[in-house]
């Protein structure tokens, strides 16, 4: 039997890749694969290094073929064939033309075959752009500046238009990521020593400085390494018609101001070389430019003097001449000077001009740091220059005058400039007649003239509308005078009536309803910051204080304790209220009486119990010197705080703070452990004793002025330690401590004298140790006294406890008695009513008492005697004619019951009602 066989379609076989190329839709160049490790061998290999056509034959092919750029697996064989070239240019000038070729395709991203070539070719891609610069050796001007050129094409690199199949650029992100971990930007930097005479090469390379330190921190802190801002400042005044290179130059130091280490650069600029070529660029700019350019590169250069000024204070501005330069060109428009510099010098209203003057004032701030240059500053008459703008602002000027608004920000400027500068001159501050000049300024801040600032800039915060800009600097001024202690200025200032001024400024804004900002608060601080120096150790000038001042302050206290939390500034307010009181009040008793009549010693207190703990020790201390007038322990001792507590209570509570804070070790209710420490915290007691020389301070002295124990150990000497109210038992044993509080602090003294004497070996002299012995024997004996009080009073205190304990169950077994008691009598009550033998018993015996009760025994027989008992009465109680009895209760009956009255009740004059009680 024949088997047919059915045969089976063929499957067709489908490839698992299909390409663009496959399907006819690739788009783009293809890069034909070029082995070019056959060129580097061609290039390297003995028995071919002369054979140069065909070198640059097989270098054209190359460039050619990677036009659009290089394989990142190929920057090595690449950069072998440029190596090559550069060590043969100098004999062979035709290899020149391929090797900037291939410079110029090194200006193009790396290609990547795929993602993961970026990592893993990092490392070749950073060691290739190192070599770059490297290149930089070659003295072959195309090769330098085809190099120049790649590197600002690479690191701002343009996306090519046409793809390539099989391959994709690199990111720029990448191009700046390899640029940075190479060493190219140090290299240029060092390369600029080799171009000293290629002025057009230089520039190109400071062009590519300026790119690569534009915005990468990196770049820049390597420049740095190689002393970058040192080189480029010292060769800015090289020769140059086009001014290009200064450009240059200040362009790449601004960017490693803006971008690097900002100390680096100053100290690099710290130099007589670098200094003296910032003058002279910054004066020939000055005094030679005149075109917008011009400006802003003066300006520039202003700038960066300023900020060597800053971190260098040491900067040799003064050897150099550079600092008398700055001061003649701050002041020439105010002071007249024949100085040839500024003599057909003038400042337009521009906003360059402008900008300039304001940076000539901060710069000579800034130099002031140096003492050796306030001669300077007073020789140039700087002062006076400034004081010109401390005068009343106008709403309109002249056509070569600044307008109103850059006038109020010059003078703001002005202003801040003497805060710092006139404590520094007082003979020539007094010579321009600053306090006059001040004063009046102050006395227009606070007029009805019709001016509203413009608030500009930083130091016209606040401003806008008003005048309190010009008022803030105004007593910034002040303050800083005041400060000095000097007592020509200070007299000066109160002999013109500044006292009074500003104490009816204060007085207008404390009655004030509008609510404080933070600039407010600042000028009333420094207005009382102000009186309090006036005032301080001054009688004559605490009596101008007066009641008006004690008023202010008095009003000043009454504000809201929460307030001091809220983040404006109120508690510096309390602050400077507080000083003012210390300085102002105290120690003139008139101002003394008027504040205690005002409650200002409550008000201290209430205070003291609100604020937070770090102003404790400046009211605490304010206090205390209140307390040297006796009428105020009165008013101490009188005060009541939240939940009725008393002053000593509360300082009681402080004392103990300040020790917990300290680390002292107390028992559970404030009592000493260790006996032989018993002021001791913890910080003293790590430290230990250590021998110090005779004008150093001991641990035990040091700790005195460190807290406020002292402070309240003088506040209890002056009110007392005994008779004192609303004090616990804990507070009771820690007053045994503060009253003891100067014995302890001298025995830890000794202590200390006796520790320091045996760690140096010393020993004393029989009759030194002797007392010594005694003194530490009775300070121990104080100690031990202490302590046993401080039993007794807890002794006391369990003792009393345990009165009350048995007061207390006292009082519940007698409620339980009288319980007792009334369940015998409702029994005795229910017996009666019961039985009537009983009942009569009890007349009986009731009888019998009130009988016994009498004196006289037998006034029955008298003649004059009258009964009262009615006769047949079996009741026990005494009655009248009206008796009270209980009925049923309603609850059982439901209704009342109604008795009727009958004749015998009527006869009896009892009458009985719905809750009429007889007891039987």
């Amino acid at each position: 039997m024949a088997t047919e066989f059915q045969t089976k379609p063929a499957i067709p076989v489908v490839g698992h890749i299909m390409t663009d190329e496959d399907i006819g839709i690739q788009q783009g160049t293809k890069l034909q694969p070029v082995n070019l490790g056959r060129t580097v061998k061609l290039l390297t290999d003995p028995h071919s290094t002369s054979l140069y056509e065909r070198h640059l034959h097989s270098m054209w092919k190359i460039i050619r073929h990677f036009k659009h750029g290089f394989l990142m697996k190929d920057l090595v064989q690449v950069f072998k064939i440029l190596n090559v070239c550069a060590d043969r240019v100098g004999e062979h000038p035709e290899y020149i033309e391929p090797m900037c070729e291939i410079l110029k395709i090194c200006s193009r991203p790396f290609l990547k075959e795929k993602s993961s070539d970026e990592t893993a070719y990092a490392q070749i891609a950073v060691e290739s752009i190192s070599q770059l610069g490297y290149l930089m050796r070659v003295p072959v001007l195309e090769v330098r500046s085809e190099i120049c050129r790649s590197l600002i094409s690479f690191y701002a690199p343009k996306r090519l238009s046409t793809a390539i199949v099989g391959h994709k650029q690199a990111n720029e992100k990448y191009n700046r990521d390899i640029i940075e971990r190479s060493d190219i930007a140090e290299t240029l930097v060092k390369a600029l020593a080799l171009l000293e005479t290629d002025f057009e090469l230089k520039l190109k390379v400071m062009n590519v400085l300026q790119n690569l330190s534009a915005a990468s921190k990196i770049n820049c802190d390597k420049m740095l390494q190689a002393e970058a801002a040192g080189r480029i400042c010292g060769g800015m005044l090289d020769p140059d018609p086009s001014g290009r290179l200064m450009f240059r130059s200040v362009e790449i130091l601004w960017n490693l101001l803006e971008n690097g280490n900002k100390e680096e650069v100053a100290m690099q600029l710290n130099n007589a070389n670098c200094i003296g070529a910032l003058r002279d660029a910054f004066s020939h700019q000055v005094t030679q430019g005149y075109s917008h350019y011009d400006r802003q590169m003066r300006n520039d250069l202003l700038v960066l003097a300023t900020m060597v000024a800053e971190q260098c204070p040491d900067a040799p501005f003064i050897e150099t001449g550079f600092a008398k330069h700055l001061v003649l060109f701050a002041t020439f428009q105010e002071v007249k000077s024949h100085n040839a510099l500024v003599k057909h010098l003038s400042f337009g209203t521009n906003h360059e001009d402008f900008e300039l003057k304001k940076f000539l004032m901060n710069v000579i701030v800034v130099l002031s740091k140096d003492p050796n240059t306030i001669p300077l500053i007073s020789e140039g008459r700087v002062l006076l220059a400034l004081f010109s703008y401390v005068r009343n602002n106008e709403n309109t000027s002249g056509a070569q005058e600044w307008s109103p608004s850059q006038f109020e920000e010059l003078q703001l400027h002005a202003m801040a400039a003497l805060a710092t500068l006139a404590p520094l001159c007082v003979g020539d501050y007094m010579t321009c007649q600053g306090s006059t000049r001040l004063l009046l300024l102050l006395e227009w801040c606070v007029s009805q003239d019709d001016y509203g600032g413009h608030g500009n800039a930083y130091h016209g915060k606040g401003g806008r509308g008003n005048k309190r800009a010009q008022m803030r600097y105004c007593l910034h001024i002040l303050r800083s005078m005041v400060s000095l202690g000097d007592d020509a200025v200070t007299q000066d200032l109160v002999d013109q009536g500044a006292v009074n001024q500003l104490i009816n400024i204060l007085n207008n804004a404390c009655h004030s309803q509008d609510e404080d900002d933070a600039i407010d608060l600042e000028i009333q601080c420094d207005m009382l910051f102000i009186v309090s120096a006036f005032c301080e150790g001054d009688l004559h000038r605490k009596e101008l204080f007066g009641s008006q001042g004690v008023d202010v302050v008095l009003q000043y206290l009454r504000t809201n304790p929460k307030k001091i939390t809220s983040g404006l500034g109120h508690h510096k307010l309390m602050l400077a209220t507080v000083d003012c009181i210390w300085c102002a009040v105290v120690g003139c008793y008139m101002n003394e009486d008027l504040f205690l009549e005002g409650e200002g010693m409550f008000l201290l207190l209430d205070l003291l119990e609100a604020c937070p703990k770090n102003m404790h020790n400046l009211i605490l201390g304010c206090i205390l010197d209140m307390c040297e007038n006796p009428k105020s322990i009165h008013h101490v001792m009188t005060w009541r705080g939240s939940e009725d507590r008393t002053a000593p209570s509360l300082f009681v509570e402080m004392w103990r703070k300040e020790e917990e804070e300290m680390g002292v070790r107390r028992g559970a209710q404030g009592t000493i452990i260790d006996q032989t420490k018993p002021l001791m915290g913890m910080l003293q007691e790590e430290q230990g004793v250590l021998p110090l020389p005779s004008h150093c301070p001991s641990q035990a002295i040091v700790d005195v002025s460190e807290n406020m124990r002292a402070k309240i150990y003088a506040v209890f000497c002056k009110i007392g330690f005994n008779d004192l109210q609303g004090l616990t038992t804990e507070d009771q044993v820690t007053v045994t401590i503060i009253e003891r509080y100067m014995d302890f602090k001298l025995g830890e003294v000794w202590k200390e004298v006796i520790s320091e004497l045996e760690q140096e070996e010393v020993r004393p002299i029989t009759p030194d140790q002797e007392a010594l012995e005694t003194i530490s024997r009775a300070f121990d004996e104080k100690v031990q006294i202490v302590t046993e009080t401080q039993t007794e009073l807890i002794e006391t205190q369990r003792q009393k406890e345990m009165d009350d304990e048995q007061e207390t169950y006292t009082e519940i077994r007698e409620n339980h008695r009288q319980k007792e008691k009334a369940i015998r009598d409702w029994n005795d009550y229910i017996a009666r009513v019961s039985n009537y033998e009983y009942l009569k018993d009890s007349k009986r015996r009731m009888d019998s008492s009130i009988e016994n009760s009498r004196n006289q025994t037998r006034y029955r027989e008298l003649e004059l005697f009258h009964g009262t008992d009615e006769p047949n009465l079996q009741t026990t109680t005494f009655q009248g004619r009206h008796v009270t009895i209980a009925s049923t209760p309603l609850e059982l009956t439901g209704a009342p019951v109604i008795h009727p009255i009958t004749s015998t009740d009527r006869d009896k004059g009892v009458t009985m009602t719905e809750k009429t009680t007889i007891i039987v």
